[in-house]
């Protein structure tokens, strides 16, 4: 009986993505800074490892001041992706890792507690206050509200300075059932990543795209546990749930690997997921091959 338990238990996410055996080598370095632009976080939370939890000047509101808001949930629970103490129900991926809070969502612009959202102009000046403090890898979770043509112009300039100083940006692609790109899933800076269900498939609502498909990867988004206000926790879904194991992946690799290049880590994902990209539909994240693929370009660059 013992077996046939084990053979019908639902499997990790942690385990889908072949994650698990990278966070065995290592859970970060203080030097590799992650910026998150998302909700507030709950600091009081045990399970967060908040020594590496810091606010990037001139933020407001990086700490809860509603902890019963959908913002601050899910602001904590991606932050416990990151900075969860290992052994906790959080994902934990990376927990010595430096996380560069910049909360863009107030219950004002939450309107979906799958899918913050918030203005272009908005988005634009967090990416530059991530930036300017020295971000290696920036994680996105936003839907863009009232779209306007300066306001995405001024996104897509925050997102060139981006690649300009070699900073990896990690954006949920979103969940309101979409087929085509907006102008963060198609910009070259970024990697979008959609939401699947443990056995691969993409979710009914996650957006997909030719963007998505071509340079985008997936992850899952369903049953994920982690963390909630008041020392909680909680399941959650959703692109924004994705993200987080591809940014903590690029994070991990980067620590492994302090001398690679941006480049080296985009080409060692490229390389990892050769099977790419006729479809709308990304491949699924293989944390484990993309470590050694870069491996492999760190020595060949050496």
């Amino acid at each position: 009986m013992a077996a046939t338990h084990r053979q019908h238990r639902a499997a990790q996410p942690l385990d889908v993505v072949r994650l698990t055996p990278l966070m065995a080598l290592s859970s970060g370095r203080p030097e590799i800074l992650i910026g998150l632009v998302d909700g507030p976080v709950d600091m009081t939370h045990p399970d967060l490892v908040k020594e590496r939890i810091r606010e990037v000047p001139g933020a407001s509101g990086a700490t809860c001041a509603d902890v019963s808001s959908a913002a601050c949930g899910h602001g904590t629970f991606v932050a416990g992706m990151f900075c969860g103490r290992r052994g906790s129900i959080a994902a934990a991926i990376c927990p010595d890792c430096t996380l560069a809070l910049r909360p863009i969502f107030s219950d004002l612009s939450y309107e979906d507690a799958m899918m913050p959202s918030a203005t272009p102009d908005e988005l634009a000046a967090a990416i530059v206050d991530c930036i300017k403090v020295g971000v290696s890898v920036l994680n996105l979770s936003s839907a863009l509200t009232r779209p306007s043509i300066r306001g995405e112009r001024r996104l897509e300039e925050a997102l060139d300075y981006a690649m300009q100083r070699k900073v990896i940006v990690v954006a949920a692609a979103g969940n309101q059932r979409n087929v085509g790109s907006t102008v963060i899933t198609r910009h070259q800076a970024v990697i979008p990543v959609t939401a699947c269900e443990t056995q691969g498939r993409p979710l009914d609502y996650a957006n997909l795209g030719h963007s998505i498909g071509r340079r985008g990867l997936s992850a899952p988004g369903q049953g994920v546990a982690g963390l909630a206000p008041e020392g909680k926790v909680i399941v959650s879904a959703g692109t924004s749930v994705a993200a987080p194991f591809v940014t903590g992946t690029v994070a991990l690799i980067w620590s492994r690997f302090p001398a690679a290049s941006a480049l080296q880590i985009k080409h060692a994902i490229a390389r990892a997921h050769a099977q790419r990209r006729a479809s709308v539909v990304p491949p699924l994240l293989d944390a484990w091959t993309t470590y050694r693929t870069a491996a492999s370009l760190v020595g060949e660059a050496a």
